[in-house]
């Protein structure tokens, strides 16, 4: 089972058990993330392609970290014109173990199995 969510202004293949690199969240350390803009979600051969997302359908995730990526260096030239620029540049991202994907099928599943236990406990 896989999904593809919108976040940060790009669009990432998750499953169960992956560890995404996203731009910096606004979420600390150890807590849980959930991604509601789901665009398409594969589960066993069906798959749901949203307009422009699936309904019912959320990620779920734990921030593992935050951190800064490699540095990168912008170097502007004219050439003849004594004209030079250096600069370098670290991109800032959070580290998202993807922890699940609820589908509106699983949440069924679930409230119908709790009804059941209920109902073998009384």
């Amino acid at each position: 089972m896989y999904a593809i969510i919108e976040s940060c202004g790009k669009q990432y293949k998750v499953t169960e058990g992956d560890v995404v690199f996203f731009e910096k969240l606004d979420a600390e350390e150890g807590k849980k993330v959930t991604f509601n803009q789901v665009i398409l979600v594969s589960e066993e051969g069906k798959v749901q392609v949203g307009n422009p997302y699936v309904k019912g359908v959320k990620v779920e995730g734990k921030v593992v970290s935050h951190g800064k990526g490699k540095k990168i260096i912008v170097f502007k030239m004219k050439p003849k014109k004594n004209y030079r620029r250096k600069q370098g540049h670290r991109q800032p991202y959070t580290k998202v173990e993807i922890t699940g994907i609820k589908t509106a099928a699983k949440k069924a599943e679930a409230a119908s199995a709790k009804k059941t236990t209920k109902k073998v406990e009384a």
